[in-house]
């Protein structure tokens, strides 16, 4: 069983956050989506590592990017609370996975959005994804 396939539902839990935050920030392009996931594997680095995090400064909508993110990363790692979705329903609970799953799991979505952004222009990732994720 591959890495997709084993992680399936935590890669969805981190794509369904990038989705709904897409869709309140029609404007984001895939540069600000690998941008904060790259700080997000950052932060969670530095954390394995001891250090603080290298400087992150977003803008507004990398700032909501961040936390939706962070804060599916940090309920997976049985860190907070479920986050809510767009309806305000909370997600069922699940088993906590580790640090190094999330940076595993992140790095793989930073690849494909590298990847569909390489093929697909400023917001191929996101234009791909948004079909599938509700």
């Amino acid at each position: 069983m591959g890495m997709e396939e084993k992680y399936l539902d935590v890669l969805q839990n981190m794509e369904f956050a990038i989705v709904a935050t897409y869709r309140r920030h029609p404007k984001m392009t895939d540069y600000e989506v690998m941008r904060v996931l790259e700080a997000v594997i950052d932060g969670y680095k530095a954390e394995t590592l001891g250090r603080a995090p290298r400087e992150f400064a977003p803008s507004e909508m990398e700032a909501a990017l961040y936390k939706a993110v962070h804060d599916v990363c940090q309920w997976r790692l049985g860190r907070g609370d479920e986050p809510a979705d767009d309806t305000g329903r909370r997600m069922p609970a699940t088993q906590p996975i580790t640090v190094d799953t999330i940076i595993l799991c992140l790095k793989q979505i930073l690849r494909s959005v590298a990847k569909s952004n390489k093929s697909g222009g400023r917001t191929g990732y996101l234009d791909f994804i948004v079909q599938y994720v509700r």
